[in-house]
């Protein structure tokens, strides 16, 4: 729509950074990336597809540097003994369920929002409609914990179809923030999420498992962004078990 009819190869260099540069405008540079990499496929597609002669104007050094590839993000891991702290502290039934379902479970706030009674298994959890498209998951979380909800549950005298969580997403932020406060750390609800598989991989579970079974993710390496540096206090700490 932008160009019209005109000839690919009329279309300079400078016309399609400008055209990138409107077209994510405000937008995030994981976006910036994303739109890049589809004109990049585009042209590529075009030159594999009969267009030989046609350059990729994508590969210029200015237009790459412009839309590079962000940074990863390595985020900061609470620890087990935090973690286990703040659940101490928590007095709340509902809101130590919450914490445990995203710390234990490995849930991420909005499942833990739209858990009903109807989702709880014998040993597991049902996931409608997850975030990754699929029809359902399952999360599993130890025994203790659903015997606790479903004591919850029977005491709250909640119908099948009704929330068990019936709390906006921001007060799940709010009451999680607080949660940190008594410990004080930052805290955010895909902390205890990112906890949840940082302490199940250094605890020698297969990583196949802990992105299958605790995370739920399709592909690898993004169950790899998720687990913590090791720190020089946990190196010498794994180094002293394994031969000290």
């Amino acid at each position: 729509m932008r160009f019209g009819i005109r000839d690919l190869a009329s279309i300079s260099q400078e016309e399609v950074l400008n055209f990138l540069l409107s077209l994510t405008k405000n937008n995030k540079q994981s976006t910036k990336r994303n739109r890049y990499s589809v004109l990049a496929s585009f042209y590529n597609f075009t030159i594999n597809t009969g267009y030989s002669a046609l350059s990729n104007p994508c590969n210029t050094t200015i237009i790459k540097k412009v839309f590079r590839r962000p940074q990863a993000t390595q985020w900061n891991i609470v620890d087990k003994e935090t973690v286990d702290e703040i659940i101490l502290r928590t007095t709340n039934a509902r809101n130590r369920l919450m914490l445990e379902l995203m710390a234990r479970g490995g849930m991420r706030v909005g499942e833990v929002l739209s858990l009903t009674p109807a989702d709880i298994q014998e040993r597991s959890l049902s996931i409608q409609s997850p975030k990754s498209g699929r029809i359902g998951e399952t999360v599993y979380v130890p025994r203790k914990i659903m015997v606790r909800l479903t004591s919850y549950v029977k005491s709250k005298n909640i119908d099948s179809r009704e929330r068990i969580f019936p709390i906006s997403y921001v007060a799940a932020w709010s009451m999680v923030k607080k949660a940190g406060n008594m410990v004080n750390i930052a805290l955010r609800p895909h902390d205890l999420r990112r906890h949840a598989a940082t302490y199940a991989s250094r605890s020698g579970t297969p990583i196949e498992i802990v992105r299958k079974v605790i995370l739920r993710h399709a592909d690898l390496s993004t169950t790899q962004r998720y687990l913590g540096k090791v720190n020089d206090t946990e190196a010498i700490r794994w180094i002293e078990t394994l031969y000290g």
